[in-house]
């Protein structure tokens, strides 16, 4: 009984003489990044270079906006944000074939990166930064 009572003291000192940042919270309950707002992005494939822009709404993890280009003109975007781990994406039509695209990435304060997947048009690099 003395060892557990040891213990619990042991514990009980040491979380109130450290602070909070000493003992994490899980990787999933990490604050997301701030990304609301307007971003100019930069797609690089094997067939070119791109330069849509994107206008995200945040709500917590929770992703929602508009995103533009010359190829799939103005689409309604969904995603979520978990830490600084980014997802979003939409579904759009190119030539009359529906296409898929997802952006996967890293945001680091103003900045994000990532691999895109443009479906069956292939896959790419991205880059963006609030304008």
């Amino acid at each position: 009984m003395r060892t557990t009572s040891s213990i619990v003291v042991f514990l009980l000192a040491a979380l109130l003489t450290h602070p909070a940042h000493a003992f994490p919270l899980a990787a999933g309950q990490d604050k997301p990044a701030d990304v609301a707002g307007a971003w100019a992005i930069t797609v690089e494939t094997a067939n070119g270079t791109g330069t849509p822009t994107l206008t995200l709404k945040q709500d917590g993890e929770t992703l929602t906006g508009t995103y533009s280009s010359q190829i799939f003109g103005e689409q309604k975007v969904t995603g979520s944000i978990k830490g600084n781990a980014i997802t979003f994406g939409f579904t759009g039509t190119v030539e009359g074939t529906s296409i898929t695209v997802t952006y996967a990435g890293t945001v680091d304060k103003a900045t994000m990166k990532g691999k895109v997947s443009l479906g069956e048009l292939g896959e790419g690099t991205f880059t963006a930064k609030r304008p």
